[in-house]
């Protein structure tokens, strides 16, 4: 599926990139899906057991360079497989999640979760900033969209 292996932008493969290499087969996976654009493997670092990766199979560094119609066939992937996972792990329920700083491939993860598995929980019970800081921020990002 990656035709151009030097290509280091997205669209294309890049020689040193472990999604790119599973996704052409030159690496072994847990496959637990697969279709035309995209894959559904076992994280071999998971949180928690069933945790799974989708990827799309051609090389895209970050979420904003997945094409749109790729990025909803990968968020499409993902509501299919999480009822499935959630019942073949028998969790109580299964987090996505897209964290972008382990991989430069965009990838989500879903894991499975019970309660009280001691999984650290999002967002934090901390309050971060005060309501005039929080003001601030809202005004910068608003600024920018």
């Amino acid at each position: 599926m990656n035709k151009d292996k030097n290509s280091n932008g997205a669209g294309g493969s890049i020689n040193d990139c472990v999604f790119c290499k599973i996704a052409d087969k030159k690496i072994p996976s847990n496959l637990v899906f697969e279709d035309e654009h995209s894959m559904a493997f076992l994280d071999i670092n998971p949180v928690q057991m069933g945790h799974t990766l989708i990827i799309p199979k051609n090389h895209h560094p970050q979420m904003t360079d997945v094409p749109e119609d790729l990025l909803a066939r990968l968020f499409r992937t993902a509501k299919m497989i999480m009822p499935r996972l959630k019942k073949a792990m028998g969790s109580d329920f299964v987090v996505l999640t897209i964290v972008g700083t382990d991989i430069d491939h965009f990838h989500i993860h879903l894991i499975p979760r019970f309660k009280n598995d001691g999984i650290p929980t999002f967002p934090p019970t901390k309050k971060y900033g005060s309501t005039e800081e929080m003001k601030t921020v809202e005004e910068k990002i608003r600024k920018e969209l």
